[in-house]
């Protein structure tokens, strides 16, 4: 059956029974398994499951197939296989949580806040700047520059006792 026409017959179904916020998504493109994803909301678990019964009904009486159905034990979201066409019924919680629009969408979506540049260029490196750090902020290792490691591995020494450790005697275990 061609894929516009199923669309146009799933969509139908969806609609008699309620379903919100149906969007369709081209995937063509993106993927040779199917054509298009069809993505609909349902206030329930009963509707949900009616949803996804009722284009099942719909495809069968205008001669399409079937090719498999997952999710209809627990009703917060339906899978529908139908080869070019895969349907997902959804309750909104799940539908926000999956947010499968994204993960298809061929649109380019804004960046957020992971996706950002940092909005201040990084300390310089090296020698590091000798300015006095903000009120109430420490200067980190790179503003300091080499200096506090050598100072940290200076007091590591001086802890050990002139760099050297304490020696086992190995006939008795005792230290000298």
């Amino acid at each position: 059956m061609d894929p516009k026409k199923l669309q146009k017959i799933v969509v139908a179904a969806l609609e008699d029974v309620k379903a919100k916020d149906i969007e369709v998504i081209n995937t063509s493109k993106l993927t040779a398994l199917f054509d298009r994803i069809i993505i609909a909301s349902a206030d329930s678990t009963r509707q949900v499951n009616a949803l996804a019964r009722n284009v099942q009904d719909k495809v069968r009486e205008a001669g399409g197939i079937i090719y498999g159905t997952e999710g209809e034990g627990g009703g917060e979201w339906v899978l529908v296989d139908l080869g070019d066409i895969v349907i997902h019924v959804m309750q909104p919680a799940v539908r926000a949580y999956y947010n499968l629009e994204e993960l298809w969408s061929t649109k380019a979506r804004p960046r957020g806040k992971l996706d950002s540049p940092p909005s201040q260029p990084p300390p310089p490196s090296g020698g590091g700047d000798q300015s006095p750090p903000a009120k109430g902020r420490k200067r980190s290792v790179a503003e300091q520059g080499a200096a506090p490691l050598e100072r940290a591995s200076g007091a590591k020494q001086a802890l050990r006792g002139k760099g050297s450790r304490p020696k086992i005697n190995s006939d008795s275990g005792d230290k000298e």
